[in-house]
């Protein structure tokens, strides 16, 4: 006798989930202001005024300066101007600005009382990242490694609207360590936050204007990423802030840039279909090799540090 046994039904397979569409452009608005030393109250209002500005440019972003709610000579200050996360000032601002995402300046006091040099992404009204600066420069006229604890991480995250996002602050942008690891990490966009004085002449520019167009250029080409950088304006303790905010796109060049030494809301529009084609033409961040990078950094561990 034989016996047929009917054929086993298979489950039908799970659709596949589409990814989260993403816009492809943004808007992203430059704050470029002139932060009043010590003073959170008239910070937090100046922040409040150039969110309502940035929202009637329909921006879908907006960033602020390093320290932006509390200048940044601050000094023997830092204690009493320091917030932690869930601070009203900060709630405020996302709730403001949300859905728009925003990115702006603060100290951050930790538990045990340690005070950074941070800053923070918000989107959709929802803080979403905060980066302690790591590279605190102490040398010239800078001494942040009095008052500040050096952050102990670099680290992306992934943004509902814009890909993979990193956040670096002024002199993160200035060691290889840093953009090395954003590489790794991915990112599509990265913002970097600054405070920096003009210094120096370098023909018609000011030298260190023309140092960060270097970095940033040379940045966004190696990484293919769309770059962020926002400076400050004004005077503090006799040093002039030069502005010259700036977006450059993954070829490495500048899209646009805010003006020199002037407050000013500028709103620039990023083609974010621009980041495909330049990784498809100069594939860098496919061809890099993360584990040799890996494997090498630990023999020099082991050599510089271990014998």
């Amino acid at each position: 006798m034989t016996l047929s046994a009917k054929p086993t039904q298979q489950p039908a397979a799970a659709p596949l989930s589409e990814p989260t569409p993403r816009p492809a452009e943004l808007r992203v608005a430059l704050a470029q202001i002139a932060p009043a030393l010590g003073d959170r109250q008239r910070n937090l209002a100046l922040h409040l005024e150039q969110i309502k500005a940035a929202q009637r440019e329909q921006a879908d972003l907006v960033v602020f300066p390093e320290l932006s709610l509390t200048g940044y000579f601050l000094r023997d200050m830092v204690p009493e101007v320091a917030m932690n996360r869930a601070s009203a000032e900060i709630a405020e601002l996302i709730e403001a600005a949300s859905p728009m995402a925003l990115v702006a300046g603060f100290v951050e006091e930790a538990e045990g009382h340690q005070f950074y040099n941070a800053g923070f992404y918000a989107e959709g009204g929802r803080l979403m990242h905060v980066h302690r600066k790591v590279y605190l420069p102490t040398y010239g006229l800078f001494e942040e490694h009095r008052y500040f604890s050096a952050g102990r991480r670099f680290r992306a995250f992934t943004s509902a609207r814009f890909g993979r996002v990193g956040m670096l602050i002024c002199e993160d942008l200035w060691h290889v360590s840093a953009a090395t690891i954003m590489q790794a990490e991915e990112v599509d966009v990265l913002i970097c936050i600054i405070n920096s004085p003009a210094r120096g002449v370098s023909g018609p520019k000011i030298a260190t204007a023309e140092t960060y167009e270097l970095l940033a250029r040379v940045f966004s080409q190696l990484l293919g990423t769309l770059l962020i950088v926002v400076n400050r304006v004004g005077f503090e303790d006799g040093l002039c802030f030069f502005g010259n905010s700036m977006v450059v796109g993954a070829d490495g060049r500048i899209i646009a840039q805010a003006p020199q030494f002037d407050a000013c809301l500028t709103t620039v529009s990023c083609d974010l279909a621009e980041l495909r084609r330049e990784r498809l033409i100069t594939p860098l961040g496919r061809d890099e090799q993360l584990l040799l990078t890996i494997e090498e950094l630990q023999r020099i561990k082991r050599r510089r540090y271990e014998t």
